[in-house]
Parts: C-alpha cells; structure tokens; sequence
C-alpha cells in the first residue's frame, strides 16, 4: 500500500486547506436554522467557497456529484444532496461535509452536526458521534496501527447502545481528495490493510454512528446513503495530519477544545 508522506511544504499546504475548510463553518453556522432550505446552505458555502477564498469546491463534479457540499438529514448517514425544497425544521439533525480544495491543488475536509431546535435522541447521539472521533483522534501517533482508532471508535459507539456504519470510511488526504489508506470505523481490518501510522501521514477520521443497525441503503439516486432501518444517523470528520510526537487536528474550530492530546 502507497501512502503518501507529506513533504514539510506539503504539510503547509494542508495547513491552509484545512483552515479554508473552518472559514466555510465559521460563515455559515449562523446561517442554519429553521427555514432555511439545505439547497440555500449548499449556495452559500459555494459562493464563500469559490469568491472568498478563490478555492474550489471539491464535491463538485467529483464522480458526477452535482452540489457543493453533502447535506444529510436525520437519517441520511452522508452523501445527501441539497434541495431548496427541502427546508430545515425543527428536531431535524444535519451533517454538512465540506471538502474545499485550495489554489495549490491540496484538500482540506470536514464534517460537524447541526441540531435544529430540540431533539434530545438526536442531540445524545450528535454527542456521543463526537466523542467517538476525539477519542480516535486521541491515539494517533507514529507507531499506532489503524484497527487502535477503530476499536476504539467502536467501543465507546456501542457501549452506548449504538452501531457503527461499515459501508463507509474515511481516507488519505492531499493533492488528492481521497488517498490511501482507508480508514474504518470498526474493527474490520485485513491484515496486510493494518498499517502503523508513521509521521507526515494525512488521513480523515470520519465516524458515522446509528441509533439502529449499522445496514446501509444508497438510494437511486446513486450517492444518498440512509439507515436501512431509517433510525437516526451522525457523523463527525476532521482532517489530521500525523507528527513525530502526536497528532495535529488540521481542521479544529474555534468551539472544540483538544487540551486533551499530549502532544
């Protein structure tokens, strides 16, 4: 398996691209609430995208994919596409994934969850998703092997009585959107796939928990993916970058507090 290590230059250029990935969160959170129609969002992240930050969209006509960013509502576990006939309503949950590629051609990803009004079922699975990345993102450093972050993922999701999507993962990241490796979310690895992280790695870690069964659904469509049991659904993504001590979250916003990693 070819996985690329990141140059000192190249890791600048993450740098940058993971924080043009935080200005789209930071410019539209104030915009999403009740009303407001995902197909709205998505125009807003794409024109901030595209005539502020003189970036690219990623999502956009990757692979025939027609929007922006992926919008996915309640229990759409990702890849929703956005409708400005759908509008947002109260105790609805949203994931909106943003992938913003820069000028110099590099990728910055995430993904965070929006609770619209009340939902309490919603808001303790958004929480739990979180805690399910930060707790992954705790153990990376040189040395660690992928099936760690997974297993680790895995136990705090059904120690809560949920379960973890297995049709989905996340990947390496740079010059290209999705690189080697593939990153799970459950103890599901093959062994030659099991690599030991090694500085200048970058990768996304992008959990995608159920209150129901982990079974998946793309609907015809061909990219929107749903619970089959049409429970509620969450995911959480950052952007990391592996350092000679630790880890170094390349897509952290203001509101998230990582005290907790040592390095």
């Amino acid at each position: 398996m070819n996985v690329p290590i990141k140059t000192p230059s190249e890791i600048e250029k993450m740098r940058e691209a993971g924080r043009q990935a935080v200005s789209v969160f930071e410019m539209i959170t104030p915009h999403i609430q009740a009303g407001v129609s995902t197909g709205e969002i998505d125009r807003l992240c794409h024109e901030y995208i595209v005539n502020e930050l003189g970036s690219t969209p990623a999502p956009l006509n990757y692979h025939g994919y027609t929007h922006a960013t992926c919008i996915s509502l309640n229990h759409v576990v990702c890849h929703g596409f956005p409708d400005f006939n759908k509008k947002l309503k109260n105790g609805d949950i949203m994931n909106l994934d943003v992938t913003v590629k820069t000028p110099d051609g590099y990728h910055g990803d995430s993904s965070m969850m929006f609770i619209i009004g009340e939902n309490i079922q919603g808001e303790r699975l958004c929480r739990i998703t979180q805690e399910c990345l930060y707790k992954s993102i705790a153990l990376v450093k040189p040395g660690v092997r992928l099936s760690e972050l997974a297993r680790a993922i895995q136990k705090h999701a059904e120690g809560h009585g949920y379960s973890v999507v297995r049709d989905f993962c996340g990947h390496g990241i740079g010059a290209g959107f999705h690189e080697e490796p593939q990153i799970l979310h459950y103890d599901g690895y093959a062994p030659e796939a099991d690599i030991t992280l090694e500085a200048g790695m970058c990768f996304t870690i992008e959990p995608m928990i159920n209150v129901g069964g982990y079974k998946t659904k793309v609907l015809r469509d061909g990219w929107t993916a749903v619970t089959k049991d049409k429970s509620l659904s969450a995911q959480w993504e950052h952007t990391l970058l592996v350092t000679d001590t630790g880890v170094e979250v390349l897509t952290a916003r203001s509101d998230e507090d990582f005290s907790f990693l040592t390095n």
